[in-house]
């Protein structure tokens, strides 16, 4: 059952969705994620028809002075610069974080503690110790649903991926290859929060392999329990902090990591994730390899699956490029353009705004949504794949449950 109020009507509906009930959304956070994210839910009822109609409601970032164009570009009704008023506004019902990993315990176990539900951005929180207790915040406040925003769930080649896997069509799996590399961190790349460990908790690892790892887990429906190796590195040592006074700080978090791991059905795996790869500008890209076929995605060409059948005869046996937008035949696809009129990064956040608002509604998605519980399996093999590194030794999985 929803929680009081979901049910309320906007007084500033239209005619067409008078009848429908709203789900008034807070966001906490205006930088990147915050426009991603608002962009979401604005265009989560264009394109689908859905149980709940989003209502931008408050926005809430510390920079008084830049909220109120935000929320004039982006259509959010109110604003405040105290994110703790959302936590007991009545009005609200599903608050969204969009926020530095530091804090994204300390809103969300507020938020969860006033009766909302709760959205969160990735991963879960900059600790493993945070992430625990936003999952046992989550299991003793079992009437608010948590959702955590690892979009490229979303994209309907790795939905398309997972389908192949459940149908049996690649087989028993064997061996999964998951990399995140990205360009933009080189020297010249300032003392960003996310080169603090205080506010990021990891760098790469957490930002990049934390996303490879959760598309590996929701493609093969399997769980990693053993990290046999892992290597952490942190080549930039110093950035010029941001005041503009030429002095540097130390870049404390790590800018290339790699490990090994080891899945519940057996098939072994490796994860990369670089800030320092020259011409990847966002490659994320996972690779799932069985008895019966192979099946890969690369993130930028995201409208593009590649599988190869390896039941087919030898001499026809090779990678088929699937072209990932032909409606109802693809996931999420149907909501948006004819075949071939591609999709880009914004409607993987669409799409899951989207399948939140039909959860709320009571309904199923076309596939499973990360919430806390989800999202802290992930923490769990960032954390072993850390320890892993920092004790030169393979890690079972099972000592952080």
């Amino acid at each position: 059952m929803a929680p009081a109020g979901l049910w309320a009507l906007d007084p500033r509906a239209s005619d067409y969705a008078v009848t429908q009930a709203v789900c008034n959304v807070a966001l906490i956070g205006q930088k990147f994620m915050g426009r991603a994210h608002s962009n979401a839910w604005s265009q989560a009822p264009k394109f689908f028809d859905l149980p709940r109609r989003p209502v931008l409601h408050t926005v809430s970032a510390r920079n008084a002075g830049e909220l109120a164009e935000f929320a004039a570009r982006w259509g959010w009704g109110k604003t405040t610069t105290d994110w703790r008023t959302l936590a007991t506004d009545p009005e609200v019902h599903l608050v969204d974080i969009g926020t530095p990993n530091h804090v994204h315990a300390e809103q969300a176990l507020a938020c969860l503690a006033g009766g909302k539900h709760v959205a969160c951005e990735k991963p879960l929180a900059g600790t493993l110790a945070d992430a625990r207790r936003m999952r046992d915040a989550a299991r003793a406040h079992p009437e608010s649903r948590t959702f955590v925003w690892f979009n490229y769930r979303r994209c309907p080649a790795v939905g398309l991926m997972r389908e192949l896997v459940q149908e049996g069509r690649l087989g028993e799996i064997v061996h999964v290859r998951g990399t995140y590399l990205q360009s933009w961190g080189g020297p010249e790349t300032p003392l960003l929060w996310r080169f603090q460990s205080d506010a990021a908790g990891s760098g790469a690892h957490g930002d990049l392999n934390a996303h490879i790892v959760d598309m590996a887990r929701f493609v093969t429906g399997q769980e990693v329990t053993e990290i046999p190796g892992a290597i952490v590195e942190t080549f930039v040592k110093e950035r010029a902090l941001l005041d503009g006074s030429g002095r540097m700080g130390a870049s404390e978090v790590d800018d290339v990591v790699t490990f090994l791991a080891r899945f519940s059905g057996g098939a072994t795996a490796s994860f990369e994730a670089s800030r320092l790869a020259h011409g990847h500008l966002n490659r994320n890209m996972l690779e799932v390899n069985g008895t019966q076929g192979s099946a890969a995605f690369d993130f930028e060409n995201m409208n593009v699956l590649r599988f190869c059948d390896a039941t087919v005869p030898k001499r026809l046996r090779g990678w088929t490029e699937i072209m990932c937008t032909s409606g109802a035949d693809h996931p999420w696809a149907g909501a948006w353009w004819p075949d071939a009129h591609v999709i880009g990064y914004e409607h993987g956040f669409v799409n899951m705004a989207a399948d939140i608002l039909r959860v709320l509604g009571g309904e199923t998605p076309p596939a499973p949504l990360p919430d806390f519980e989800d999202a802290y399996r992930t923490q769990v093999v960032l954390e072993g794949a850390l320890v892993a590194a920092r004790e030169r030794a393979a890690v079972d999985l099972a000592r952080f449950e």
